[in-house]
């Protein structure tokens, strides 16, 4: 049964040791966590668990300044730029090599739709760190002041990122797409895609904060 008691209730239960609390938390946001590193590596369900195992941790330390989902996304975020950086060494720039040229085929959910896997491999395309945001905004609808919680820099950086992101975006799936339409109709319906996603991963489509 869900519980309909908010984040913030779950975490102070069971930081006062109700563990069931925290069991609730983490199925609350299993998938999200999973939709994160989907498309990023092949390494996803390690991560996952990293990620749970850090938050454990770290619980004690959120103060709750900004929502628990983006200090979870935060912890999730360290995760993979930890992953990319043992393999790949300390010195790589992810505001500049994209999944694609790192992990040619990351495991991924099977979806259906040409829109929808020319939009993921469009997303694998660009930079490492306009996916992330691009994908917090599309997948998960946090908002801008979210995001930048999760991802430890300033709103106005969020905001380029995502405008950079659109533009890269646009540019990879006119390039990999068979047909103008097929790239048109891609970009003009990335909610319609995100909302797909989101339930197929059990999230009503459009529930998120705007």
């Amino acid at each position: 049964m869900t519980s309909t008691r908010s984040d913030e209730q779950l975490l102070a239960a069971w930081r006062a040791g109700e563990r069931r609390a925290g069991e609730q938390l983490f199925e609350r946001y299993y998938e999200p966590v999973a939709r994160f590193f989907f498309n990023k590596t092949d390494a996803g369900a390690e991560l996952i668990q990293q990620t749970f195992l850090a938050c454990v941790e770290a619980a004690g330390k959120f103060r709750g300044e900004g929502s628990f989902r983006s200090f979870l996304f935060a912890i999730a975020y360290r995760q993979l730029c930890r992953h990319y950086r043992d393999r790949k060494g300390e010195r790589i720039d992810l505001t500049e090599v994209s999944v694609a040229a790192m992990e040619p085929s990351p495991s991924q959910v099977m979806v259906e739709g040409e829109e929808l896997k020319l939009l993921l491999a469009g997303l694998r395309r660009i930079p490492v760190d306009c996916q992330v945001a691009l994908e917090l905004l599309y997948w998960e609808q946090l908002t801008t002041a979210e995001m930048a919680a999760a991802l430890e820099i300033p709103e106005g950086t969020v905001k380029s990122r995502l405008r950079r992101g659109r533009a890269l975006l646009r540019e990879a799936i006119e390039a990999l797409a068979r047909s103008p339409d097929l790239a048109s109709s891609t970009l003009m319906g990335i909610e319609t895609w995100a909302g797909a996603l989101r339930a197929r991963a059990g999230l009503p489509a459009g529930s998120g904060e705007k």
